[in-house]
């Protein structure tokens, strides 16, 4: 196998260890790389290599369900403002008790109405 050298820099400090590319071609990034850079099994990595050196970049901005200790969670690797989270509560909230007390009747409201 081929061995790889890999540096990683983040909040002022540097992970130095050696790679080693499997047969296939494949090589395994250290958990704590995956934890800091908060990757999972089927994200992906942008590639970029110039003379000896190569470099990983994770691909940012698409959202994605993923499961995280049991809980599926939408990821769109930007944060929620605190007005978001707070509005979509209370809207779930008069949801919930439209259909508490009219289990029959209640139907979710319509966002816009084209009159």
């Amino acid at each position: 196998g081929c061995h790889c050298e890999c540096q990683m820099v983040w909040q002022n400090t540097i992970m130095n260890t050696t790679l080693t590319v499997d047969k296939a071609g494949r090589v395994v990034l250290p958990k704590p790389v995956r934890d800091e850079l908060q990757l999972s099994a089927g994200d992906s990595l942008d590639l970029e290599s110039s003379g000896d050196r190569i470099v990983l970049r994770p691909v940012r901005g698409t959202a994605r369900m993923r499961q995280k200790k049991g809980i599926w969670v939408f990821r769109t690797g930007q944060p929620i403002s605190a007005d978001s989270v707070n509005e979509t509560i209370q809207q779930l909230r008069e949801e919930r008790m439209r259909l508490a007390l009219h289990p029959k009747t209640a139907k979710p409201e319509k966002r816009e109405t084209s009159r």
